[in-house]
């Protein structure tokens, strides 16, 4: 191993190959992630994070906070209460609130008396407050405190202490307590008048009807899509609204939870016009409800159907009709997010979709994807089908040689990640025309040690070289600290 300056994408190269390496030992990660905090940025290990959360660089523990799923309520109390720098505290409050994180409520009232008035302000979005606290955080004298306490105290305030948030001082204040009483209290024109930004109040509070009824017709387009959202409309103007002049506005008004079937499927829409790859979250809130899931799954609205797809468990029945529908998207995302996509699905998924960045590991990971009866793809005209005969328990190590000289690279670089592979193949495909497959077999175990270290200085393939668990752990010891002097 040379000990010339590493280039930049040699660096960058060992670094996200490493903290991928399973062999890596817990004690280099300290190193690793201070040399290169954006490792952070991907999911990592519980020992990863748990070095990050400790770390005495701050970038390091802010970027673990901001970005690493799982963190436990202990390790947010200790990476929050141990700051001593009062910036640094707020940020962290602020990421654990961002995050939902749940903390013990001892913790929760060391926060919300904090020195700093910002650290009180995020302690009132953090969930289990008790009313208590909200209720005081209300009353704080600082008003951007008051501002935030604001959603969590009023169901628990009286007409008095609502009366003077309504009146306070601060407009934000005013703005926030406003928005409030509107829920339940129809909201006149005048009151529309003292918000500069009418988006939120359109699309959350209730209007007087005469309002809501000249909003949907002269407010502009961004405006009118807001109101269409407002679950709080009169029949009529949801009625205007779904004749409106604007497709996005008449989409959104055609998936609203109130409508009836019938209702939804008159409004004039250009489905090929919305992509929705997310869950409308009304639809994903009645995931519990089977009966709920059966009816929304037999929805003529795509995207209602999508929506059910994405719930993580449905009725076998829900299943079979959402398997059996005409658009693909629905079978995308059932095969992306339901534990309970059937085989055939996630068969057939595979044979047009390579994965998402969201779910790339999906169908194939999906744990009902099939693992036997695969053999018969061994010669399909395929090569994203033929691959899969490797995954057949009852595959031999004679299709994997096979499987080396095919003449697809998709097929060769699934070949190049076989336990079974042998010593003399893994050589081979080390100088493979494709650098995709050579990449592949970069990260085999019987990878020969001179070989691997060719690899590790290749930026083509030295990634894969050293996520290779076959290296020593005195090599990436060393790999790590040439990282930190480069860093």
């Amino acid at each position: 191993m040379t000990h010339e300056p590493l280039a930049p994408d040699l660096r960058d190269a060992w670094a996200h190959g490493l903290a991928a390496n399973p062999a890596l030992p817990d004690a280099l990660w300290p190193a690793l992630l201070g040399a290169y905090p954006a490792l952070l940025w991907s999911p990592r290990p519980p020992v990863a994070v748990a070095a990050a959360l400790a770390h005495p660089e701050w970038k390091v523990r802010a970027r673990a906070a901001e970005s690493q799923p799982g963190i436990t309520a202990d390790r947010w109390v200790r990476l929050i209460l141990d700051e001593p720098d009062a910036r640094r505290r707020w940020t962290l409050t602020v990421m654990a609130a961002d995050r939902a994180a749940e903390l013990p409520v001892d913790v929760l009232r060391q926060l919300a008396t904090d020195p700093s008035a910002r650290v009180r302000a995020e302690a009132a979005r953090l969930p289990g407050l008790p009313v208590a606290l909200a209720v005081r955080l209300a009353g704080d004298a600082d008003p951007a405190v008051r501002a935030e306490a604001c959603p969590a105290a009023w169901p628990h305030l009286g007409e008095e202490a609502r009366h003077s948030l309504l009146a306070d001082p601060a407009g934000r204040v005013r703005e926030v307590a406003l928005l409030l009483h509107h829920a339940d209290h129809p909201m006149p024109r005048d009151v529309l008048a003292l918000f500069g930004s009418r988006d939120v109040v359109l699309a959350t509070c209730r209007l007087e009807p005469d309002l809501a009824r000249e909003s949907a017709r002269t407010s502009p387009a961004r405006e009118r899509g807001a109101l269409a959202r407002n679950p709080h409309l009169p029949a009529d103007v949801v009625d205007l609204l779904a004749e409106d002049e604007d497709e996005d506005v008449r989409f959104t008004v055609s998936v609203r939870p109130d409508l009836t079937e019938e209702r939804r499927a008159a409004v004039r829409v250009d489905l090929e016009e919305h992509e929705y790859h997310h869950a409308l979250p009304w639809v994903l809130a009645r995931q519990a409800d089977p009966d709920a899931m059966r009816e929304l799954a037999a929805s003529a609205h795509p995207t209602i159907r999508r929506s059910v797809a994405r719930a993580r468990r449905l009725p076998p029945d829900v299943v079979t009709r959402l398997a059996a529908d005409e658009d693909r998207v629905v079978h995308l995302f059932l095969a992306e997010s339901c534990d309970d996509a059937p085989a055939e699905l996630l068969l057939d998924v595979w044979r047009w979709w390579t994965g998402s960045l969201s779910h790339p590991d999906r169908p194939h990971g999906h744990p009902n994807f099939p693992r036997t009866g695969l053999l018969r793809f061994a010669d399909d005209p395929d090569p994203h089908m033929r691959r899969l005969a490797l995954d057949d328990e009852e595959s031999l190590p004679a299709l994997v040689e096979r499987f080396t000289r095919d003449p697809s690279p998709e097929v060769r670089r699934r070949a190049a990640t076989d336990p079974r592979l042998t010593e003399e193949a893994v050589r081979r495909l080390l100088d493979d025309p494709d650098v995709d497959v050579r990449a592949a077999v970069a990260a085999h175990p019987r990878v020969p040690a001179e070989q691997l270290a060719s690899s590790l200085h290749d930026p083509r393939t030295a990634t894969a070289a050293a996520r290779n668990p076959s290296l020593p752990a005195d090599a990436m010891a060393e790999m790590v600290d040439r990282l930190t002097r480069a860093a």
